[in-house]
């Protein structure tokens, strides 16, 4: 029984999944977009957006970290100083997973990701109207 273990295994060890998945985050920053199968992307995802987040800080021990997950010095000067910028607005979501055919040899399930490119629009609070009871209850009174 796999109770509370969090992740897929990928049909790997882990010292190979750990290593097969920083050669993809640095692949994947390297050209912001990356083709593997659906669910290699879809454990990509969320080592991209920590490394996105981690960028977003920008401090130096956020820069020490993802130098633990992405080992080229110059792609994570990319995430901090090009990649994370873009999204300062945003608060998650920075990939988008768009599923291809199979693969032609083993027809496994094959997709893109790809860093979201269109721009973030937060949410105004304020345009949100909440009626209270005590109006409506002023509003029933005026009516009858």
């Amino acid at each position: 029984m796999r109770h509370n273990k969090s992740g897929r295994r990928l049909g790997r060890k882990p010292d190979h999944r750990q290593h097969m998945m920083r050669n993809m985050v640095t692949s994947f920053f390297e050209n912001e977009k990356i083709t593997t199968t659906v669910t290699r992307a879809k454990e990509l995802r969320k080592l991209v957006d920590k490394m996105i987040t981690l960028g977003k800080r920008g401090d130096l021990h956020a820069r020490r970290q993802a130098l633990q997950v992405i080992r080229d010095p110059k792609v994570v000067a990319k995430v901090f100083e090009m990649i994370a910028p873009r999204y300062a607005e945003r608060p998650g979501g920075f990939t988008r997973i768009i599923k291809l055919e199979n693969r032609q040899g083993d027809n496994a399930p094959m997709s893109i990701i790809e860093l979201v490119e269109e721009g973030y629009t937060p949410k105004k609070t304020s345009d949100v109207v909440v009626k209270t009871d005590s109006e409506e209850n002023v509003k029933a009174e005026e009516t009858a």
